[in-house]
Parts: structure tokens; sequence; C-alpha cells
């Protein structure tokens, strides 16, 4: 793995991070999450048709960059940087690789071009707001989890030759606003039991969509109701109606998922990091700066080393997630590792830093409560981080080696936070940091 950036890679991170720094402080994002849809419209439309963001990981075939993953989530760290309420995480990492890998080609030529240009949304509605089982990544997602026929979930059943849906989904990402949205539906009965995926337009009849409140508005999460609605299956063909399919896809998505949600929950723990070391070196207390304290020092270095330690991690995770399917295989479990270790460390940073402005920073309205929300509800959506840790251990199949007795991993000894494969090893743990404490020095 070369882990320098590209020219094309400095220039996105670049671009977007001049552009959000002008546009996305948090007065704007308290602002944004407050419209009806949660996210600024201009400057989603800017980002999508000037910057070309929800297309970044389209083939240009389908009207998008042609980038891949690794772009993708570069994107997502800045866009988690500056705590960017916008619906890029559920059109370009949720919706469209599974109308990539499951939709038939008019299916694909009508939307992912639409997608890629901002001109429309989507989203993945996933019954029981079980969103990480269905990606595969708090454990295999070939049960039952869309509702297996009973109450609760979501059924599909055919009438008249045409697909119709029933049921309910909690906690859609930008579920109030995607102009599509792909639901995870039950089908099939008892015999033939399996969960395929369905188009649904926003304007379908019987669709009831609500805005969920939510302890973190930068993440606008909805409910949405189906009361008879007419669907349409992604596939028809293309493996869309084969319920192992679906799963794989899902999983195959959860890859990219986990990778881009890391790689935004390191971006949202960089920049509260920043913001914590500039107010404890502006903070005079016993007519000196509080970043002076060795104690203090003691604590901000901790920080520094755990979020680059996250960002190595989230960049691996990325370099998996686009490579060739081999390269998926050999590595299990890394993109969950990924995910838990950037959600721990968001979480630990953003505490920290609520706990470092002193008082003010424990008022609900400073900005360091952006972060602590943004840790606590990720948490919530996608974890938690030992679930995360334990589907990965059991994806490497450590679990398996454990009962086998006890070995010494290949390749020998060596530090904590290594991972080892195929007798080799991978620093995924916390790396060197120097010039973390002189970064907030007297």
């Amino acid at each position: 793995m070369d882990a320098a950036f590209t020219e094309e890679q400095d220039e996105i991170r670049r671009t977007l991070r001049g552009l959000l720094h002008k546009r996305c402080g948090p007065d704007e994002v308290k602002a944004a999450v407050r419209t009806p849809r949660g996210y600024d419209e201009a400057l989603w439309r800017q980002l999508a048709q000037q910057l070309g963001l929800p297309g970044l990981a389209v083939p240009a075939a389908y009207g998008g960059v042609g980038c891949g993953p690794a772009e993708l989530a570069l994107a997502c760290e800045e866009t988690g940087r500056a705590l960017l309420p916008s619906p890029l995480i559920a059109t370009a990492v949720l919706a469209a690789p599974l109308i990539l890998a499951l939709g038939s080609e008019p299916q694909r030529a009508g939307l992912l071009p639409a997608l890629a240009t901002g001109e429309l949304t989507a989203t993945l509605a996933v019954p029981g707001g079980r969103l990480a089982t269905a990606l595969a990544l708090t454990g295999p997602n070939g049960g039952d989890w869309a509702g297996g026929g009973r109450a609760g979930g979501v059924q599909a059943r055919t009438q008249d030759g045409a697909w119709r849906l029933y049921g309910e989904a909690g906690q859609v990402l930008d579920g109030h606003s995607a102009d599509v949205l792909l639901v995870a539906a039950h089908t099939g009965g008892f015999a033939h039991s399996r969960t395929l995926i369905f188009l649904v337009r926003a304007d379908a009849p019987g669709l009831v969509r609500t805005r969920q409140t939510a302890m973190d508005e930068t993440r606008p999460q909805a409910r949405v109701e189906l009361r008879d609605v007419a669907a349409e299956l992604l596939g028809d063909g293309n493996g869309g109606e084969d319920g192992d399919a679906v799963a794989g896809a899902l999983a195959a998505t959860g890859v990219g998922a986990a990778a881009a949600f890391a790689a935004e929950a390191v971006g949202a723990a960089d920049a509260a990091l920043a913001r914590t070391v500039e107010y404890v070196r502006a903070r005079e207390q016993f007519g000196r700066p509080i970043g002076s304290f060795q104690a203090v020092q003691h604590r901000l270095a901790d920080l520094y080393v755990a979020v680059q330690a996250a960002r190595s991690a989230a960049s691996y995770a990325a370099w998996v997630a686009g490579g060739p399917r081999e390269r998926r295989t050999a590595e299990p479990g890394a993109a969950g590792l990924a995910l838990a270790q950037a959600l721990e460390a968001l979480r630990r940073v953003a505490g920290e830093a609520v706990q470092l402005h002193g008082g003010i920073g424990f008022t609900w309205e400073h900005e360091a409560h952006l972060y602590f929300k943004r840790a606590a509800c990720d948490e919530l959506l996608l974890g938690p981080v030992h679930r995360l840790r334990a589907q990965a251990a059991e994806e490497a199949g450590l679990f398996a080696a454990a009962a086998d007795g006890p070995s010494e991993a290949p390749g020998g000894g060596g530090a904590a936070g290594e991972r080892r494969t195929d007798g080799g090893r991978v620093a995924v743990g916390e790396p060197d940091a120097p010039g973390a404490r002189e970064a907030v020095g007297a």
C-alpha cells in the first residue's frame, strides 16, 4: 500500500477544504440543519455540480468522475471535519453502490447519472434501524433482519404482476428528503424467505416520511412508512431477485461504507482536536496558558496519537475497499476494525474537548457539542464498537483459531496495535507522534 496521496487526491482535499471553510462554519451548520431538508441546498448543488462530489466513485460511463472508494473516503474526511449536513453518505456511499451492483442496465442508466450530478438524492431504508446488520458490520446479514415475514419489518408481495410494499423502516439517513429510496424488504414467505431491494420514488402514493428528532441534527434521520406502496425490484435479471446476491452486495457496500464513515469520523476528531488545541493555547489560568500545563499536554498528546492511528486504519480500509475482490477477501474485517477505531477516537476526542473547554464547553450551545453529538449518534447508528470488533474477529477466523488452542500469531511477536496477515505485519495501531506535545506547548 502506498500511503502517499496522488496529485489528484491532494487537489480534491485542498479544494473541498477551502470551500467548506468558507461556507460551512458552526453557525452555518446550525442554520442548515433547521431547514426542511436538513442541509444547505445551494451548497449541495455547488458540491455536486462544480466538484462532482456524489459522483466521485461512480463510473464515467454513468456520468461520474470514475474515481474509487479512496477518493470518496478522502472527501468524507473533509465533510466530517466541517460536520457538513448533506445527503452525500446516503447517496454516494449507500445507494449508488447498490444500484451499480444489483441494478439492471436501464436502472443504472436512469439513476446513476442523476445521482452523480446531484439532480437526485437517494438512500437505503432498512427496517428496525438495523443498518449496521444489513451492511454486515455488526453481524452476518443472511438472517431475517428485514422483518422475517413478521410485524415490524417491511414485506413485499406481488399483486397483478407488480410489487407492493408494506411496513415501516426507522432511522433512515436523509429518508425525509431523498428522491429515491432503496428499501430492503422481506418476501417469499416461509418456504422461499429472502430479502430483496426495491426502488421507491418519493412521490409514490402511500409513502409517508417523517423526520425524526435526533440528538445529532447534522445527520438527519427519518421514519418511512409504506402503506401498500408500488415498488420496482432492483435488478430484474442482474441478481436482484437472488437473496444471496443481495446479501453479498450489501456486505460489499458495507466495506466501502465503513471506510467512508471511518474517514468522516477521523475528520471530525481531527477538527475537534485542532479547536481544542487552539483554545488551550489562548486560555490563561494562573497567569499562563493552560496548554503549558503538563497534564493538559499529556492528554492532548494521547488524543493526537489516537487520531493518527484512526486515520491510518481508515486509509487502509479505503485502500482495501477500492482494491480487487481478492484483496477484500484476504483482508476480512479491515473496514469494521477501522470504523471501530475511528468511532472510538472521535468519542474520546469529543469528550476531552468538552472537558478541556472548561465551563463554556459544558454549555449545550457550544460548538464542542456538535462533535460530541456526532460521536454519540454515530456509535448508536453503526455500533457499538465492541460489536464491530467482534464481527471483524469472526470474519478473520480469530474465534475459530482460539478454539483450536493457543498458538503464536504468524510472524512472531509484535507491538500492540499491529495486525498480522499471511505471516507479515501491517501496522494499523498507534503510530509515533513526534511533535504532539510541542503542538500545544507554552
